[in-house]
């Protein structure tokens, strides 16, 4: 057991009530619950339509099926991002096509480097808001519309963030957020999918459950008796037990979030002017999620950054590394291209632990050992 550890879930008594309601209800599949959830977090996010799913995995690949992206297109991506970004493009025969990031001070997508990989194959853009830092999304928003492109946001580390007053995931075409376990709302599994465009909303819901023309729990309350499929779909629906637990995480994320940047507050003034450290975000002024808190070393190697990620551990504080690049995965590397900021990052990345609950003398704690070493 690490004397901190990287993340704490934001759990008490009232997700186990929620949990336990649900359960007592005798109905735990998709229903009034989930309805509940997604209305709460549409209205969160001033968005028109949110849609709960079973991950954010399927999202994207819903998002992906949504804008008409087809076998063969291409799809530009960062790389710096969780598999499932890139996965979800393969998942509809699409080709993925990696952008470089920006800067070691912003490790976002770059927006000069979507505009260079365009090529008249290309129908979408994947944006990561990675931490839940913005990408420069009025630049990017006019090189779609531009080029006719359609833009899908993967908003995962970034619930009520903001972009110039706009939430994350709801600048783009679809919007996609994960509720997994270590995510700033966590359900356990979940996902929704949001966005503004009723033909959207309407075949998601249709497509989330075996293309059927209604569900079990309208059919269950008597509004309708008979259902057609008029769509190959899936079962990728969210179930009331998981929303439950959604709905009252939702009542707790504006002040987790308003914590969490305390603790990077914390974080920034104990880290200033540290010899061979960059703080990514350094100057970011919107609301944001603080999702994690990565640091980048200038000197050494991986291999150095893993001996001191080693020795943290050895002093009591769980780290991890946000991400190792997707395109020198085996199963991508035919899709691989030079990204030479991306190459630098993930060999002297190192995300240091990050949620509500930490306090000033942890963080305090974590920065000077990791001075000591540096």
């Amino acid at each position: 057991m690490y004397k901190i550890p990287l993340f704490d879930l934001n759990f008490d008594e009232k997700e186990e009530q929620a949990a336990l309601e649900t359960i007592q209800s005798k109905w735990i599949s998709t229903g009034p619950k989930t309805a509940a959830f997604e209305a709460k977090f549409a209205d969160m996010l001033s968005v028109k339509h949110a849609i709960a799913l079973s991950n954010c995995t399927v999202s994207l690949h819903l998002a992906l099926k949504l804008v008409g992206v087809e076998a063969g297109d291409e799809v530009i991506c960062p790389s710096l991002t969780f598999v499932a970004t890139v996965n979800a493009i393969r998942y509809v025969n699409a080709i993925p096509v990696f952008g470089d990031v920006v800067s070691y001070e912003n490790p976002t997508i770059s927006a000069e480097d979507i505009r260079k990989k365009i090529s008249p194959k290309t129908k979408a853009i994947i944006v990561m808001h990675y931490g839940g830092f913005a990408c420069d999304m009025d630049t990017i928003m006019a090189i779609a519309k531009e080029h006719d492109l359609k833009v899908i946001e993967d908003a995962c580390h970034g619930p009520l963030a903001e972009y110039k007053g706009r939430k994350l995931g709801t600048i783009g075409d679809v919007g996609c957020f994960s509720f997994f376990s270590n995510k700033n709302i966590s359900t356990g599994e979940g996902g929704m999918l949001i966005t503004n465009n009723d033909d959207y909303a309407a075949r998601t819901k249709l497509l989330r459950s075996h293309g059927m023309t209604s569900m079990s729990y309208e059919r269950a309350k008597g509004h309708s008796t008979a259902y057609d499929v008029v769509e190959l779909g899936y079962n990728y629906r969210m179930d009331d037990i998981h929303s439950s637990i959604g709905i009252v995480q939702l009542d707790k994320i504006q002040a987790d979030l308003e914590k969490r940047a305390e603790v990077r507050t914390a974080y920034l003034k104990a880290l200033k002017d540290v010899p061979g450290i960059i703080i990514p975000f350094a100057d970011y002024s919107d609301f944001n999620s603080n999702y994690i808190f990565p640091i980048v070393l200038t000197d050494g190697d991986a291999e150095r950054r893993d001996a001191i990620r080693a020795q943290l551990a050895d002093a009591g504080i769980q780290t991890s590394m946000h991400y190792p690049a997707v395109h020198h995965f085996s199963i991508y590397k035919e899709y691989a291209t030079e990204l030479p900021v991306t190459d630098f990052l993930v060999d002297h990345l190192i995300t240091l632990p990050m949620y509500s609950k930490l306090t000033v003398e942890q963080v305090n704690y974590i920065s000077e050992t990791l001075k000591k070493l540096v």
